[in-house]
């Protein structure tokens, strides 16, 4: 026999997995909705997954290396990488998504422009799941309907995943990432050429951080919160555009996007042959609510279980092999997750506590620590003086900002 997977969603999450599929010669479909689409998203990507994605010069807009923190109060610490060839790569999704998509087809992926509407699930652990589709290849609004047989699906469809309803997944609190695209003129552009800004404070964000992150030729001018109503999101975007005015001033919008982020891992993320990775599995960090690395490689060690449990598609693997990679992710990001966390329940639920986090962002100890961190993707343990440092350095910028008060 020869293994039969589809991958719904072509973002890096789907198209890193259906790439690691193919390259092991099992039969692989790989399903997007909407073959232009660009998710509403910061951009940033860490350095490591350059080179562990092999990804080319031209996918990357900007190097930065230099990020400026901006409190509630407007006070600037600027942090710089000081090795020169570290950096930030800043992406806009639209290239990086077609990038990887494109990679996973030339590789042998079976690409699919088509809107999945239900599974059928089978009763037993042999039997096919049966994908319901309306293919969009040919053009035009209705789309020809169609259905595929499955052994297995993983669901990279993202936060509103149709593939975690149909098996059940549960559902996860989400925040909204809101963003306006802004054309500035040359002269302004300068001043982001290696910089991106992330403002915290109530009027900005009441549980998150605002950002201003260069691209090719435009700002992407943003600002996450779990307050999901749209008078309140408004508010915020006016609130990081009033903040950044001066550096936006003769800026052109030439786009408007938003989108659910969630919050936390999905109760089930695997039930039977199907398995989520990326967003619709909720691999989002909380503090930097960074999702893009994650989501490729949760999509690449999901695969790489498969082809390994299979024996690179020669069997079916069942829910117990499946889970595998769930107990391989856990282990290698839970911590990182559990850190993330705690800081943004420490550092985002005052103005207070924002100035304390910036005012410790200003620390070289903090910056080196925090880099290599997000550079590399490990929680990088400092020597154990440093830690203590940092610790003291934390304590003391919370109690100078009064921010320990209930």
């Amino acid at each position: 026999m020869t293994l039969r997977v589809a991958v719904v969603g072509s973002g890096p999450a789907g198209s890193s997995a259906a790439e690691t599929l193919a390259k092991a010669g099992i039969e692989t479909y790989l399903f997007e909705r909407k073959l232009d689409n660009a998710k509403p998203c910061g951009g940033a990507i860490p350095l490591c997954m350059v080179a562990e994605f092999d990804l080319p010069p031209e996918i990357i807009d900007r190097r930065v290396r230099k990020m400026k923190m901006i409190s509630p109060s407007n006070r600037e610490v600027n942090i710089n990488i000081v090795k020169e060839e570290e950096y930030i790569g800043m992406c806009r999704r639209e290239v990086l998504d077609g990038f990887l998509r494109n990679r996973a087809a030339k590789l042998g992926a079976n690409l699919i422009n088509a809107t999945v509407h239900k599974v059928d699930i089978p009763t037993n652990n042999t039997d096919p799941y049966k994908i319901h589709y309306v293919d969009h290849s040919e053009g035009g609004l209705q789309g020809t309907t169609k259905t595929l047989k499955v052994d297995l699906i993983i669901g990279a469809d993202g936060a509103n995943s149709r593939i975690a309803k149909e098996m059940d997944a549960g559902d996860y609190n989400y925040a909204i990432a809101f963003q306006e695209r802004i054309r500035l003129p040359q002269e302004q552009m300068e001043y982001y050429n290696d910089l991106a800004e992330m403002y915290v404070g109530d009027d900005v964000s009441t549980d998150f951080y605002a950002w201003v992150f260069p691209k090719y030729d435009h700002v992407a001018v943003g600002t996450g919160t779990m307050q999901v109503n749209k008078a309140t999101i408004k508010q915020l975007q006016a609130g990081i555009r009033t903040r950044a005015a001066k550096k936006l001033a003769g800026g052109k919008i030439i786009k408007v996007e938003a989108h659910p982020i969630p919050e936390h891992p999905r109760p089930r993320r695997v039930v039977g042959r199907i398995a989520l990775v990326g967003d619709a599995a909720g691999y989002v960090t909380k503090s930097s609510g960074e999702g893009i690395y994650f989501a490729a490689k949760s999509g690449r060690m999901c695969a790489e279980t498969i082809v390994e449990m299979s024996n690179n598609g020669a069997t079916i693997p069942t829910e117990k092999d499946l889970k595998v990679y769930l107990k391989r992710w856990d282990k290698k990001y839970g911590l990182t997750y559990k850190v993330l966390d705690i800081l943004q329940t420490v550092f985002y639920r005052s103005d207070a506590t924002r100035e304390a986090f910036v005012e410790m962002c200003d620390d070289l100890d903090v910056q080196k620590l925090t880099f290599d961190s997000y550079l590399y993707k490990t929680v990088v343990p400092a020597n154990p003086i440093t830690q203590l440092k940092i610790t003291a350095k934390t304590i003391g910028s919370l109690i100078r900002g009064n921010a320990l008060a209930p």
